[in-house]
C-alpha cells in the first residue's frame, strides 16, 4: 500500500509537469467573472451576463455553487449550478466555464465528475471544476444535506479529489471521459493552510485564495511554491477571487458603489473599487506577487453594463 501511494503520487506530479502549469505563470493577470448565483440569478439574467463576458473578452465566467442566499437573504434562491453551466455552455462559444467552488458535501463524487465532464462535452473542452469542503451550514441545514466536522469535510474532500481524478484519468470503464486532455483543470483553494495546499499540490493545476490584500498573497503563493518544490512538481497556477466595482469615471464609481450597498446593506467598500485604470494599477500589483488570474466578484448582477468594464480592464492589462 505505501509503495502503491508513493506510485500514484509520482504520476500524479509526473502529469502536473505535462500540463505545463508554468507557461502561464508570467501572463498578465487574466479577469474572470465570479458571479453568486444564490443571490437570485434568473435564467435571462444569466444569458445577458455570459452574453456580455464573452463579448467584453473575458478569460471565464465562474459561479459560486450554493444553494441558499448569503448576501441578499430570502427571497433570492439559486438555480443549480451545474445544471446552469450546461445550458450556458451552449449559448457560450469561447468562455472557460466553471464552479468556484463545488462543496463535496452536496454531491456523491462520481455525480461531480459526471456533472463536469458532461460540460465538458457540451462545451467542447471549456469547463474547470473548483472544488472545496463546504462551509455554509444553513444551506446544509435547509436541503438535508449532511454537514459533519471540519475534518470529516476535508476527509471527503481529500477522498473526492482521488475519486475524480481517477474516474478522469484511470477508469477504463467510466465513459465518456473528458473532452480535454489528461482532464479538465482542478481548482482547489483557502488561505494556504497545510492540508489544502498539500491537496492542491496533489491534485490540483491552480490554487485560489479569496478577498487577499497583496502581500498576503504573495505569502500564499510562496507556501504554495515551496510544497509544490518539496512535492517534486511545477508551480500551480496562482489566482485571486475578490470584489470589483469599476467605473468609467469617478461619478460613475460612486454611483455603482450606492447600487451595491442597496443590495448588500451597509458594508465595507470590496477590494477594488475605482475606475479602470486605478483598479488596472492594483491588479498589477498581484500580478508582481504572483497572481496569474483574477476571479472579480460582481454581487449587483442586474448591472450588466459593468461586464463591460471589465473587458476593457482585461484590454488594459494585456
Amino acid at each position: 500500500m505505501r509503495v502503491s501511494r508513493i506510485r500514484v503520487g509520482a504520476d500524479r506530479a509526473r502529469e502536473s509537469r505535462r500540463r505545463g502549469s508554468g507557461d502561464c505563470l508570467n501572463r498578465p493577470v487574466r479577469i474572470c467573472l465570479m458571479l453568486e448565483g444564490q443571490e437570485g440569478i434568473d435564467w435571462e439574467q444569466w444569458l445577458a451576463l455570459a452574453g456580455a463576458a464573452e463579448e467584453a473578452g473575458l478569460d471565464g465566467l465562474f459561479r459560486s455553487d450554493h444553494y441558499r442566499s448569503i448576501v441578499r437573504g430570502e427571497p433570492a434562491g439559486s438555480l443549480d449550478a451545474w445544471a446552469t453551466l450546461a445550458a450556458l455552455a451552449t449559448r457560450t462559444e469561447r468562455l472557460r466555464l466553471g464552479t468556484m467552488v463545488s462543496p463535496v458535501t452536496f454531491r456523491a463524487a462520481a455525480v461531480l465528475a459526471k456533472s463536469a465532464v458532461t460540460v465538458d462535452h457540451i462545451s467542447r473542452g471549456r469547463v474547470e471544476l473548483g472544488i472545496g469542503a463546504g462551509w455554509y451550514e444553513a444551506e446544509h441545514d435547509a436541503y438535508g444535506f449532511r454537514f459533519g466536522t471540519v475534518r470529516d469535510r476535508f476527509d471527503e474532500l481529500e477522498r473526492q479529489l482521488a475519486e475524480i481524478h481517477r474516474q478522469w484519468t484511470e477508469a477504463d470503464d467510466v465513459r465518456p471521459g473528458p473532452v480535454q486532455k489528461p482532464r479538465p483543470p482542478i481548482i482547489v483553494g483557502g488561505s494556504a493552510k497545510p492540508r489544502g495546499v498539500r491537496l492542491a499540490v496533489q491534485f490540483a493545476d491552480e490554487y485560489n485564495t479569496t478577498f487577499p490584500t497583496v502581500d498576503q498573497a504573495r505569502e500564499r503563493r510562496e507556501r504554495l511554491d515551496a510544497a509544490a518544490e518539496q512535492a517534486g512538481r511545477e508551480r500551480l497556477r496562482f489566482s485571486i477571487m475578490t470584489g470589483c466595482v469599476v467605473g468609467v469615471d469617478e461619478r460613475d464609481v460612486a454611483r455603482r458603489l450606492e447600487r451595491l450597498r442597496a443590495v448588500a446593506g451597509e458594508r465595507e467598500p470590496p477590494p477594488l473599487v475605482g475606475t479602470v485604470e486605478q483598479i488596472a494599477g492594483q491588479l498589477r500589483e498581484y500580478e508582481a506577487a504572483g497572481v496569474g488570474r483574477a476571479f472579480l466578484q460582481h454581487l449587483v448582477h442586474e448591472d450588466v453594463e459593468m461586464v463591460g468594464l471589465l473587458g476593457d480592464l482585461a484590454r488594459e492589462l494585456a
